[in-house]
């Protein structure tokens, strides 16, 4: 008669045997374009895989991000292994899962009349002349790469001030908003005028707007209001300021009247000087940029305030023109009764006093602008906040 021999190994000789030769899950660092399904189909994988392996609660990756990826979970069998030695740890439960069997066939064909096992123990984990399906164990996903803490025996003292946010204090001193609230045990992003801040690193002092040197005015003359004028129209000819009119008449508004004389700087121009038409190509480059995020003083595709974006798209729309503030644009514009797309749309006492947020007027009431809290953004000049602190609608010279 022939002898049936069964042969007895060990799980991890096993898994030895079944994973000798074969990869294990690899890394891969997130590129430009790259999209979850996209990587999925480049490593013949799922999206769903992707996400369990990196404990991703959405489809959202980042360029440069560290992924986990291994091919989907394999079925292996064997005709050899029908025993198993039970070691520390082990429970029926455990062993019925791992060969997708039930306790019930592991009580059965081992004679057991309960759930009790001991380490050594030999059990039958397949019925006589049955295979064995075993399922490897998933490789544990990585965990996220964690935010570098920065060193608290390099930390000074900051004193927050009016103004301050836990990102523009981060952007002057070279540090994320998490490692703020790390270093100094925030557990908000809520702090409060005259806090103490740990901080890492040097300050970078904002950009300095260097004023324009001042220029004496030379003798006033006089220019009595005419039908159809404005004091933007009166400026532009005499090449003044409506801000220079204004002061120059003690006047508290841009109100005027036919027959009101003002007093005026310099020697009228034979013809009113051609209205420049706004950039056509402003409002195409200013929609590109939908979505770059807001940074303080920034006038990069890196982040934009409101100033930095009017720089950065004026100068790429053809209009070449410095960096200032909002006051400092205003004070180089003038006032149009009629606006029309392409012109500046200037806001006032906002987050300060005086001139302090400005925007590209894109036609009906629609403005494209850099939000502190949203980036660039298109909004609407009837909303209740912007209609509050609206201040004029004005050109470049």
């Amino acid at each position: 008669m022939k002898k049936t021999i069964v042969r007895t190994i060990s799980t991890t000789a096993l898994f030895s045997t079944l994973f000798a030769g074969s990869a294990l899950a690899d890394t891969y660092k997130v590129q430009k374009g790259d999209s979850l399904s996209k990587i999925a189909s480049k490593f013949k994988t799922s999206v769903k895989e992707i996400k369990a392996q990196n404990s991703l609660t959405s489809d959202l990756i980042y360029e440069n991000q560290i992924l986990q990826i291994s091919p989907e979970t394999a079925t292996v069998q064997s005709t050899q292994q029908t025993n198993y030695n039970v070691v520390k740890g082990d429970a029926l439960i455990k062993i019925a899962n791992r060969y997708n069997v039930t306790v019930g066939e592991l009580q059965q064909w081992n004679n057991l009349q309960g759930t009790l096992i001991y380490v050594g123990q030999v059990l039958k984990v397949s019925a006589p002349g049955q295979t064995v399906t075993v399922t490897p164990p998933q490789p544990a996903p990585a965990p996220p790469p964690q935010p570098t803490t920065p060193d608290p025996s390099s930390t000074s003292e900051y004193t927050v001030k009016s103004g301050d946010s836990l990102s523009k204090i981060g952007l002057q001193y070279g540090m994320t908003v998490q490692q703020l609230k790390t270093i100094n045990n925030l557990l908000s992003d809520l702090i409060y005028v005259g806090q103490k801040l740990k901080v890492t690193g040097d300050q970078t002092p904002p950009p300095v707007v260097t004023p324009p040197p001042a220029v004496q005015p030379p003798e006033s003359s006089s220019y009595v209001v005419k039908s159809g004028d404005t004091l933007g129209k009166i400026a532009r000819q005499y090449n003044m300021t409506v801000q220079n009119l204004k002061s120059l008449n003690g006047l508290t508004s841009d109100m005027i009247y036919v027959g009101q004389t003002l007093k005026v700087t310099g020697q009228a121009t034979t013809a009113p000087t051609p209205t420049p038409e706004p950039q056509g190509d402003m409002i195409t480059v200013a929609k590109s940029l939908i979505g770059t995020p807001y940074v303080w003083g920034g006038s990069t595709l890196s982040g934009f305030d409101c100033s930095g974006f009017i720089y950065y798209v004026a100068n790429k729309a053809g209009t070449k023109i410095g960096r200032y503030s909002a006051a400092g644009y205003y004070d180089r514009s003038y006032y149009v009764d009629n606006p029309k797309p392409g012109d500046i749309v200037f806001f006032e006492n906002t987050y300060k006093q005086g001139i302090s947020h400005l925007g590209i007027y894109l036609g009906d009431n629609q403005f494209i602008h850099a939000d502190e809290s949203r980036g660039v953004m298109i909004s609407n000049l009837k909303s209740n906040y912007y209609t509050a602190h609206f201040a004029a609608f004005k050109r470049f010279y």
